[in-house]
């Protein structure tokens, strides 16, 4: 499985960005979709899951701001995030996930900055 993820940039505090997760290598329907980010100095942190049933869980930070697609026939994921804050500043990792098998993406930088 490899997992590409683009659509990172600077944006402006209240922007929106979204990101996108190319999966190829295997079939992205059994596995359990997942984006994360990890801000400098800190530790890795849950974002968005989306499991092989669509059903959508996010982070308390992303309640009500980030959303999280996916669709399985063009193999790829989304995270569509609104009301950007400077806190939101991180390297942002699409994951696939089923069983012990966990894969990740190189990231994608996402700077909220004025």
């Amino acid at each position: 499985v490899v997992l590409e993820e683009s659509g990172g940039g600077l944006v402006p505090p209240g922007g929106s960005l979204r990101l996108s997760c190319a999966f190829s290598g295997s079939t992205i329907r059994v596995y359990n979709m997942a984006w994360y980010r990890q801000a400098p100095g800190k530790q890795r942190e849950l974002v968005a899951r989306m499991s092989q049933s669509h059903t959508p869980f996010y982070a308390d930070f992303a309640l009500g701001r980030f959303t999280i697609t996916r669709d399985n026939p063009k193999s790829m994921v989304y995270l569509q995030m609104n009301s950007l804050n400077f806190e939101d500043t991180a390297v942002y990792y699409c994951n696939a996930e089923r069983g012990s098998l966990s894969v990740w993406g190189q990231g994608t930088q996402v700077t909220v900055s004025s």
